[in-house]
């Protein structure tokens, strides 16, 4: 079989390495348990090139965890943004970590936090579950969403 898919038929072993010669490419062995093996025309470095594209592609489609901050008192347009901003994350396959800061006063109401929180979560439940529940930390509330389905990108 050449570059192009074309069927040659069976032919000797000389014949296949003076035509692979004659085009530049190589005679590459592609079923040797065959009855007569099958071999293939290819610039096999091309091909060796394709084939770790593709692995890199497939080990790069794993989950990383996107980070969305917010403070207790942010407005109701800028969390539709961040909301709007999450949805995306989650519809690439990421995990979203959502991260409440306080700063000062702040921490004695953990409250508008909270509702905070459930806002955002109710906004996302069709594509997102809570894997981790919120929960203090430091100086700042942290929830981790992840997505109900892995979306391809």
């Amino acid at each position: 079989m050449t570059e192009d898919g074309e069927q040659i038929g069976v032919i000797t072993r000389d014949e296949a390495l003076r035509l692979a010669e004659e085009r530049g490419l190589d005679l590459v062995e592609v079923a040797p348990n065959g009855r007569p093996p099958v071999c293939r025309l290819m610039d096999f470095s091309k091909f060796k090139y394709r084939q770790s594209k593709k692995t890199k592609q497939k080990t790069h489609a794993h989950q990383t965890v996107k980070e969305i901050r917010m403070r207790p008192k942010t407005d109701e347009h800028d969390m539709e943004v961040k909301i709007k901003q999450a949805r995306r994350f989650l519809e690439k396959g990421h995990k979203v970590l959502l991260n409440m800061l306080f700063r000062g006063r702040e921490r004695a109401h953990v409250d508008f936090a909270q509702q905070n929180m459930k806002l955002v979560v109710d906004a996302l439940a069709d594509i997102a579950k809570v894997e981790q529940p919120a929960r203090m930390a430091g100086r700042g509330m942290n929830m981790l969403l992840s997505p109900l389905k892995v979306h391809e990108q």
